[in-house]
């Protein structure tokens, strides 16, 4: 390593923190992480897009998106039926929310594909037993000869 190289790398270190520090003073930053309202993420004066989402998929959903660092509000859209869940979120974490429903999706559709519905399988013996024609006549004869 030359003197010249590691002057360039403790310059480039230096820039780098004056601006983490510039953005930690910026009135501007991020105010809270993770779930927010739909009022405090526009207040962040960045661009929001937002993604329909179904209701009981809601708590799963949470909990990947913490895990991607994603700041999000979810607000419920009560004009349909069954009303929808909107997920709002930042303009600029378009990339990690891209990341995060994939990985959601994966996880339910392993599963769904992995564990059978118990109501599912209970219908179904359900009609195998009505479609069943039970013989109830008796046998009388038990082997006796007339």
């Amino acid at each position: 390593m030359t003197a010249k190289l590691l002057a360039k790398a403790i310059k480039a270190f230096l820039d780098e923190s004056k601006k983490v520090k510039k953005n930690l003073a910026d009135p501007n930053r991020t105010a809270g992480k993770g779930k927010q309202t739909v009022k405090q993420l526009t207040k962040q004066g960045v661009g929001v897009s937002n993604i329909e989402i179904s209701d009981k998929n809601i708590k799963a959903f949470e909990s990947v998106a913490r895990k991607y660092g994603v700041d999000f509000a979810l607000t419920k859209d009560n004009t349909e039926k069954p009303p929808k869940w909107l997920v709002f979120f930042k303009g600029r974490d378009a990339d990690a929310i891209t990341a995060a429903f994939k990985e959601f999706s994966a996880q339910q559709l392993k599963r769904t594909t992995q564990k059978p519905s118990v109501i599912q399988g209970l219908r179904n013996l359900m009609e195998k037993v009505a479609n069943q024609v039970l013989d109830k006549t008796k046998n009388k004869d038990k082997g006796r000869e007339h």
